[in-house]
């Protein structure tokens, strides 16, 4: 009865079912495992917002990359901005989505090691290889408080860091770039700056990661599971299927092969003269 199951077609198809369960599965856990990821992040970038500030030479030195733990986390510097040092970081857009500059401005602090401050976003001008016109930072010693923020690189950026560009701007932030340029001990990563607000808006604030959003990863793991369930349950919907289908062509197969006999011997009798008895 069920002697189809081991033709060429219905070997595939049952290959292939028991190939899609256990790869669906995991599909399902994986999506479960961002979730749960997405959820310890931004309970990390929370805590790390909420912290009281602490001196970013605490955290961070010359030469070093900032680890995934401390992103966000509040520090604090004081020391004098120097602007004619400041570089402008291109292609940065705002919270309006218009596209113009990050200024990133370095902080010579008290032992003499500069740390860098990204004071927020201009706007582009109309001819780009211009320096844009900058606000300018209050002037003499000054304590900042922001955001510890990694070295930008193209890998996680997605942005190609270009060598050829107008003096004093570049693709990303990179603090040891910029203390071969500044000749100057820089410590790793970046700061962006949450104080002092400039007193009319401008730079503009850079604006604090989004952790509140946990995204639809629970939804899709239980969108692949469920698939996961139909699997076999669609197997059998077909086995039983091509077996009614099967039933219903051999008994169509019966009932034509009878009324054929039957004719014919009717035909026959019908067109078969009697021999006349003498």
């Amino acid at each position: 009865m069920y002697r189809f199951l081991l033709t060429r077609q219905w070997v595939i198809v049952t290959l292939v079912a028991l190939a899609l369960i256990p790869t669906m599965i995991e599909l399902g856990f994986w999506q479960w495992h961002r979730h749960f990821d997405r959820v310890a992040s931004n309970q990390r970038i929370a805590d790390a917002l909420d912290a009281d500030p602490v001196p970013v030479g605490s955290l961070t030195r010359p030469g070093a990359r900032i680890d995934r733990d401390l992103y966000y986390r509040r520090v604090s510097a004081r020391g004098v901005f120097e602007t004619d040092r400041e570089v402008v970081v291109r292609r940065r857009t705002n919270a309006d989505d218009r596209v113009g500059y990050h200024v990133l401005t370095p902080l010579r602090m008290d032992d003499g090691r500069y740390v860098l401050v990204n004071r927020g976003w201009v706007p582009a001008g109309s001819r780009q290889a211009e320096f844009p016109e900058i606000p300018a930072p209050p002037r003499g010693e000054v304590t900042v408080t922001g955001r510890l923020m990694a070295d930008q690189t193209t890998a996680a950026s997605g942005i190609k860091n270009l060598d050829d560009l107008p003096d004093r701007q570049v693709m990303l932030i990179d603090s040891e770039r910029e203390a071969e340029r500044l000749g100057a001990e820089v410590l790793g990563g970046y700061v962006e700056l949450v104080s002092p607000v400039p007193a009319d808006g401008s730079p503009e604030p850079v604006s604090g990661p989004d952790h509140d959003s946990i995204g639809n990863h629970m939804a899709y793991a239980i969108q692949w599971w469920l698939f996961t369930a139909g699997v076999p349950v669609g197997w059998v919907v077909l086995v039983r299927r091509e077996l009614r289908e099967r039933r219903e062509e051999a008994a169509a197969g019966k009932g034509s092969g009878g009324d054929g006999d039957g004719t014919g011997g009717e035909d026959a009798a019908e067109g078969t003269p009697t021999p006349a008895t003498a």
